[in-house]
């Protein structure tokens, strides 16, 4: 996952932070429809994206010969079930066995992944399912909200969501394996998508890897392949928006911003995107309604105010941190952290009986969370299938720096 990094200051991201994440309670709240008017130009996209896109021949499932003959070393073949799934959770991790390593920039399929012994969150679940599958387990892709992390790559600010695996036992009895299991998941939100998603997603993230190396024609042509296997992926048309800007084409770079727009109403990154592009011509009139609907849906999302919260917090304005954790938890009374950081502020108050009561629910809420989908220190956990709930989007998602 990508972390902020140190050299944005926090008041700088209270103006920018993007709300690419909402809560379950939210799933019904959208940005305002900026552009009624907007219709796809296909004689524009043609010009954009071209008439005849060969995508590269990527099989991110393949299994090699290497792969096959270790699984077939190193598994008994009556295993099956939760034995199997921790088997191969032990063969992927363990110091004894594969060692798997976590590198952010390692955008490969399941075949390289084996070879280099290492992995991101796309490459890691690329080689769980491609494992998985050949071992007769049910695996798919599954995508899920963290809370927004922004990592400063040059002039970019570059936000990476999240992907895991979820595999089946059948009946009510799922798996999920993930490559970072202390990261702060949102509760509740996540979708599984198809196999041709995830492609289009490492399409996407390979992309991002030429913009923010100014590898602009490599970063356009690998964002065509994104979109020509998923049209409809809104973060590859915000990004490709990106280098078109970069690039100095202002007509096609607002229209990739408006369509990531129009593709997905909940998504604020390319609204923002749009603000920015808005004001550095001077029409600061129409950049300054965007700000506007993203404050607005900002303001609707739990997760902003817990972040004002703690900030308010670490510079121990207190009081200013208790109303931001309310506004927080007035928008999601199923989130542990919010409670445990207005009990952590009601002592702070002197409020001890306070403290109490919201420990308590955070505690409660915690032991909820860990049932269903809730990080925990095991990099495969069961879940109830009831528990996944709604959509969410993985991959690399860009926007400028203010």
């Amino acid at each position: 996952m990508q972390t902020l990094a140190l050299d944005i200051p926090w008041r700088a991201l209270t103006r920018t932070l993007s709300a690419v994440a909402t809560a379950v309670v939210l799933s019904a709240c959208q940005l305002l429809s900026l552009n009624p008017g907007f219709q796809p130009d296909s004689a524009l996209e043609q010009r954009m994206l071209g008439t005849d896109i060969s995508v590269p021949d990527i099989d991110l499932l393949a299994v090699d010969t290497a792969m096959r003959d270790y699984m077939a070393q190193h598994i008994e073949p009556d295993l099956d079930g939760w034995d199997l799934v921790a088997r191969l959770q032990e063969l992927l991790f363990s110091p004894d066995h594969l060692n798997v390593q976590y590198d952010d920039s390692a955008n490969l399929t399941a075949a390289e992944a084996f070879a280099q012994r290492r992995a991101n969150c796309l490459s890691l679940v690329n080689l769980y399912i491609a494992m998985a599958r050949h071992q007769g387990l049910q695996a798919q892709y599954q995508t899920a909200q963290v809370r927004p992390q922004w990592d400063r790559r040059g002039e970019l600010l570059v936000l990476s969501e999240h992907i895991n695996a979820l595999g089946s036992l059948g009946g009510s009895s799922q798996y999920i394996v993930d490559f970072t299991p202390d990261v702060q998941l949102q509760q509740q939100t996540a979708e599984v998508i198809t196999d041709q998603q995830a492609l289009a997603l490492y399409f996407n993230n390979v992309a991002v890897d030429h913009l923010v190396n100014q590898r602009i024609d490599e970063a356009l042509q690998w964002f065509r392949y994104a979109l020509e296997t998923d049209p409809d992926l809104a973060i590859a048309w915000n990004n490709m928006g990106s280098t078109w800007n970069t690039a100095g084409d202002d007509e096609l770079a607002k229209y990739s911003y408006l369509k990531a727009a129009w593709l997905d109403k909940n998504y604020p990154t390319a609204v923002n995107n749009l603000a920015r592009f808005y004001s550095l011509r001077g029409n600061e009139e129409e950049a300054e309604r965007y700000r506007r609907a993203v404050q607005r849906y900002n303001n609707r999302n739990p997760y902003y105010h817990y972040v004002l919260g703690n900030i308010a917090f670490n510079e121990q304005d207190f009081e200013q941190a208790q109303k931001h954790y309310q506004r927080a938890i007035q928008r999601n009374r199923l989130e542990p952290d919010f409670y445990l950081a207005l009990g952590l502020t009601y002592r702070e108050l002197g409020q001890e009986e306070q403290f109490q009561e919201a420990r308590d629910l955070a505690v409660a809420l915690r032991e909820l969370g860990d049932q269903t989908y809730r990080s925990g220190q095991s990099r495969v956990r069961r879940v109830e299938n009831h528990s996944i709930l709604r959509a969410s989007s993985a991959g690399f998602s860009v926007r400028f720096i203010e």
